[in-house]
């Protein structure tokens, strides 16, 4: 009498693979962290909140961007060379949409009046952008509302953030500047990169710091900075490389249509960046990996 042996279904075999990763990825450490990072980003839907902090920005920049401009022009009035060194230094943050927009944004000629009601609104409008990103980083470390900072505060940090983004993108321009000026080749453009690199430190470190909650402690967000400068430096390279191999060969993509897409993406991109960035800060902090790729999140300790 002969016996028949049960054949496994394919999907046994797919969800016996499947089960084969994930105890892998929870064996290195490495591996398992990054996975981790990942499965809390989806678990907090930060993919949504980076689109939020995208929208924001679409129309936060360019009031902000006009009224730079126009600062420019009143303290370098004498120096045009300076002006459009800064301002092309600015806008090389958007290496998709860059030369659009330094084509697009002029400096109000007018008085001072209306200069400041001008810089009113463009503040107003930044604060936009800095309340997505102060809401999200308070969702990623799962601050209880009445934990947050009140109507005032919040709003006189985002202020702080965007005096310290102007400053420093003169800062960093000027530091570029004098040393390009001083070394030539390979050896300029390692400089340039590092110049670049110290500067999106210091920027994200002033977002983490300005707008996370002061009951997290310093120590626990310099990961995040790390690695939200080392992927946004990234991303700047990679759109150079977009545009230089790309778009400049697509004429047929010009046009209103490829400026707002492209300028959506860099932003949509941007915030996804710094939640990842901040999701590495949690992960960290508060010891939740490994992860399993299946099953609920871990309780999260400060619940």
């Amino acid at each position: 009498m002969s016996v028949q042996v049960a054949r496994r279904p394919p999907s046994q075999f797919l969800r016996d693979g499947l089960g084969a990763v994930d105890r892998y990825q929870q064996r290195k450490r490495l591996l398992g962290f990054v996975v981790a990072v990942f499965k809390r980003f989806d678990d907090d839907q930060c993919s949504q909140m980076g689109a939020l902090i995208a929208y924001y920005g679409f129309f936060s920049l360019f009031p902000l961007l006009l009224v730079f401009v126009t600062v420019l022009g009143f303290v370098l009035e004498g120096s045009p060379s300076t002006q459009a060194s800064v301002l092309h230094s600015t806008l090389s943050q958007f290496p998709i949409i860059g030369t659009q927009l330094q084509n697009n944004v002029h400096s109000l000629k007018g008085s001072v009046p209306a200069l400041v009601i001008g810089l009113v609104a463009a503040m107003l409008a930044g604060l936009g952008i800095t309340g997505a990103a102060q809401s999200a980083l308070n969702n990623v470390w799962h601050i209880p509302r009445k934990r947050q900072l009140g109507f005032l505060a919040w709003r006189v940090r985002g202020v702080g953030l965007l005096v310290v983004f102007g400053l420093l993108t003169i800062v960093s321009t000027v530091a570029a500047g004098y040393v390009t000026a001083q070394t030539t080749g390979i050896l300029g453009v390692l400089v340039g990169i590092v110049v670049a690199l110290a500067a999106n430190l210091v920027l994200f470190f002033a977002v983490f710091r300005l707008l996370t909650a002061d009951e997290i402690s310093t120590r626990n967000l310099i990961a995040g900075v790390i690695v939200a400068a080392v992927l946004w430096q990234i991303l700047q390279h990679l759109g150079g490389f977009y545009v230089e191999r790309v778009v400049r060969h697509a004429k047929e993509t010009s046009g209103l249509f490829a400026f707002v897409l492209g300028l959506l993406t860099w932003l949509y991109l941007g915030g996804q960046v710094t939640l990842i960035a901040a999701e590495v800060n949690v992960v960290r902090a508060k010891g939740l990996w490994p992860r399993s790729l299946f099953g609920d999140p871990p309780a999260d300790p400060d619940s």
